[in-house]
């Protein structure tokens, strides 16, 4: 074994926190520890968790006893975030990725989220483009963040796909939306179509009193009432109508 005439300092990163260690430095080759390896599986697979946690919006103080059931020693707010910095870099890569091939048929459509901005809770829309191409295939083309639904927005997102490298759409299904049938009209040359699950769904929901009141027809006067003949009276019996205190045969 060759012989080590100095020590070097290692820091081997961990999630829970950092370990230093001292590596001897050799005459002749190197040597490394191969338990100080950068992508051991016990630490994979705690990151995931970690990450995990964070994408479903657990709070850093939860993440934390997370990391402390598991027998880890916890985890700090600024480790949570320095751990998910790579989600960010793989959807940033996934969302530019290059288009390739037809994909003749295209899905978007947007939600409403809550996003921290400048210190307070904002509503924001998220707009999701999902194509199938001509094998079948579908797939997940592009994801934005936005204010609002606008029709600039829109706009801006069916080009960034474009310059992506989308094409061959032949049918654009989505809600009725003005700003996106505006936008599906400017970008492609493709026919627009009302999603069918939009649809019944609209259909069904309440219309708004003021609606209401504009499309109903003009009031008309109420019927009048109904007026039922007397059924005639029993052979013997007296009539309440005919029947007068002057009656001889009426109670006094």
């Amino acid at each position: 074994m060759p012989s080590a005439t100095a020590t070097a300092t290692a820091t081997g990163r961990r999630a829970p926190g950092t370990v230093e260690l001292r590596i001897p430095k050799l005459r002749k080759g190197g040597y490394f520890p191969g338990f100080l390896e950068p992508r051991r599986l016990a630490e994979k697979a705690l990151t995931a968790v970690i990450q995990e946690a964070y994408v479903h919006g657990v709070s850093t103080r939860s993440v934390d006893d997370l990391v402390n059931a598991m027998g880890g020693t916890g985890v700090s707010k600024s480790q949570v975030s320095r751990l998910c910095e790579e989600i960010d870099d793989k959807v940033k890569a996934f969302l530019d990725r290059p288009i390739e091939r037809d994909w003749p048929y295209l899905w978007i459509d947007a939600t409403y989220v809550k996003q921290r901005e400048v210190g307070r809770i904002v509503s924001a829309a998220v707009i999701v483009a999902v194509g199938v191409n001509s094998d079948g295939r579908r797939e997940v083309l592009g994801m934005d963040i936005g204010p609002s639904e606008a029709e600039t927005f829109w706009l801006e997102f069916l080009r960034k796909l474009r310059r992506r490298g989308l094409r061959g759409v032949k049918l654009v299904i989505s809600d009725a939306h003005e700003g996106i049938k505006a936008a599906v009209a400017k970008v492609t040359n493709a026919s627009w179509q009302r999603c069918r699950v939009r649809l019944p769904h609209a259909t069904r929901s309440p219309m708004p009193a003021r609606a209401a009141g504009a499309s109903s027809p003009p009031s008309s006067p109420p019927p009048s009432p109904r007026t039922t003949p007397p059924r005639p009276a029993p052979s013997g019996a007296r009539s309440p109508i005919n029947c007068a205190p002057s009656c001889p045969s009426s109670p006094r």
